[in-house]
């Protein structure tokens, strides 16, 4: 075995203004937990990370909206996010918050060295502000017509049409998204820039060096940026009262912004969790180049956050330096439904906490990745989630599992039969699941997911075909031997798709593990810990390694086994749910 690789997840910051749907859910937090759960599975040492974006402009027009304060808005839906992660299984070594004194002092220092470096300037810059709340307008307090692709939904920062990013002045047909006013002034105010034009051609060579595994569409899109476009100077600070203040006096009313302290995260919550674990300097392994040069960083995100985590952020740690710069931005495309893009105010929405409720986590994780966006838009359709849930989960993986048991408990008294010569038959079924650790692994390993759980489906069902073929119910009464053979290599079959499923459908993994007698657990277990600091207390999601026993490797499974009484490990859907969900929606909206 490859001796063990220190890999980052970095995982898209959410922000703590409302409920996440399924949307996000695919487009960037089931992909990290399964490419994060493979990669410990082969022994490496996998710290994923993120949590709430506590800063960000949504925060605070939440809180204006609702007559209350951006901390209430923050710990309400903080609280929401750790709930809904531990329900689906998603192993955050760390999930924290922005709004801790580690964040702060972790990005209040980076604005130093910055600075020190001479990538940070100071300048005034012209700024929408609305004369009727008397205030400047920074990004999602403004909407518009986007400048380039004329998208009527546009933000004050980027537009989520076409991906691309400016400044609110260069919006056509500009709102107030606090007053409606569309009589928007343009004044001057002081602000901090981060010096993009300096860090452009470090920037452009970094781009261009050993990127051959990175998605077309990422690479492409950051590549034209930067080398068609003269990068400027971008503004890191804001008129606001909430968010991390600026190390330096006399800029009591402005506030760093979230743009620039919400990718600072992934540093910080690393720091933060080697602070927790009372191995203060632990955090080096996996960012610093002089410390562990063959560590990697993975930034799952969706494409609308490209441009920041492909260009913006390794600028910023160009710029730091002395820390690794990503090794891949897996970015998704969109998931949306029915034709149109999730939208909590029109009613075209399915939230976690709802959707979790109603079906199996397993599902949910199964069905997400069958149609993962990896590559393009994909649509959700209700009816689509019941076709994959009944006639490919259902029907393959979990009809072999509830036939191989129940013949075994039913026929063999509930233990793992003693297998006699294997013939042809047998022997290519077991090589070619056995070859699956490799073609499967290979695509877990190039966050190919999606082919991932093709290919694992594919397996499951020669698996089918091969109890179909050899009809064990018939030849028990012409001969008990053969038929005991056919179990034994049958339990063995499914004993290795579980460890093939298992990054994908952890929860029914660990039951089928049980189901097969084996004691333990195949992964580690999620807890949730309330910190305290200087800013007060924040709750946390933490993911603990000890006790897992799920390996990348088939083993081999002990005749006289004692199997535990089978029961299925999947709830197969009501052919009427989508009617029920869509008159369900219909109703909410």
């Amino acid at each position: 075995m490859s001796p063990s690789r220190k890999i980052l997840v970095g995982v898209a910051w959410p922000y703590a203004n409302g409920e996440q749907h399924i949307g996000h859910i695919a487009g960037a937090y089931l992909p990290p937990d399964i490419f994060s759960r493979y990669q410990r599975m082969i022994g490496n040492e996998v710290l994923m990370v993120s949590g709430s974006d506590t800063h960000g402009t949504p925060v605070s027009v939440r809180a204006e909206a609702e007559g209350s304060s951006p901390a209430v808005v923050v710990e309400r839906f903080h609280a929401g996010f750790v709930e809904s992660y531990q329900k689906l299984g998603l192993t955050f070594d760390l999930f924290t918050h922005t709004d801790t004194q580690n964040h702060w002092d972790v990005t209040q220092r980076m604005f130093r060295q910055h600075r020190d470096h001479g990538y940070i300037y100071a300048d005034t810059q012209q700024q929408l502000y609305d004369p009727e709340a008397k205030r400047f307008l920074p990004d999602r307090y403004v909407e518009g017509r986007c400048p380039f692709c004329d998208s009527p939904e546009a933000r004050g920062d980027q537009c989520d049409s076409c991906g691309r990013t400016y400044e609110a002045i260069e919006l056509k047909q500009p709102r107030s998204r606090i007053t409606g006013n569309t009589q928007l002034e343009v004044r001057q105010t002081e602000h901090f820039f981060l010096d993009l034009g300096k860090l452009q051609p470090p920037l452009r060579d970094w781009l261009q060096q050993g990127k051959k595994h990175w998605r077309p569409n990422v690479i492409r899109f950051s590549r034209t940026q930067v080398e068609q476009e003269v990068l400027r100077g971008r503004p890191i600070t804001r008129d606001l009262e909430w968010g991390i203040t600026i190390p330096l006096d006399g800029y009591a009313d402005k506030r760093i912004y979230v743009w620039y302290d919400a990718v600072i995260g992934y540093f910080s919550a690393t720091i933060e969790w080697a602070a927790l674990n009372n191995t203060p300097d632990k955090w080096r392994e996996w960012w610093d180049p002089s410390v562990n040069a063959d560590a990697r960083a993975y930034y799952f995100i969706g494409k609308d956050n490209i441009p920041f985590h492909a260009m913006m952020w390794p600028a910023m740690l160009i710029g730091y330096g002395g820390l690794h710069l990503p090794y891949d931005v897996p970015a998704n495309e969109y998931l949306n439904m029915y034709g149109r893009k999730f939208s909590k105010s029109r009613g075209h929405v399915i939230g976690i906490h709802g959707a979790l409720e109603r079906y199996q986590a397993d599902s949910w994780r199964y069905a997400l990745t069958a149609i993962a966006p990896e590559g393009n838009d994909v649509d959700f359709t209700w009816d689509g989630f019941v076709e994959r849930v009944n006639n490919e989960l259902v029907a393959n993986w979990g009809n072999l599992v509830n036939r191989v048991l129940g013949f075994a408990n039913s026929r063999f008294k509930g233990l793992v039969p003693e297998p006699g010569p294997l013939d042809d038959a047998d022997r290519a079924i077991l090589a070619e699941i056995e070859a699956g650790f490799q073609t499967v692994g290979d695509l877990y390993g190039a966050v190919k997911l999606k082919l991932a759980l093709n290919e694992a489906r594919r397996l499951s069902q020669q698996a089918n075909l091969y109890f179909h073929d050899k009809a064990p119910w018939a030849t028990l009464k012409t001969d008990p031997q053969l038929a005991a053979t056919t179990i034994y290599v049958a339990l063995q079959v499914i004993d290795w798709l579980k460890l093939l499923w298992a990054p994908i459908l952890p929860h029914t993994s660990q039951q089928l593990h049980e189901l097969l007698g084996y004691e333990g657990q195949l992964f580690g277990r999620q807890y949730t810990e309330t910190v305290e600091d200087e800013r007060g207390s924040h709750l946390v999601l933490r993911y603990d390694h000890s006790g897992a026993s799920g390996v990348w490797q088939p083993t081999t499974l002990a005749p006289k086994q004692a199997l535990r009484k089978p029961r299925p490990l999947f709830v197969k859907l009501d052919e009427d749910v989508p009617e029920k969900e869509l008159q369900a929606q219909a109703e909410a909206g």
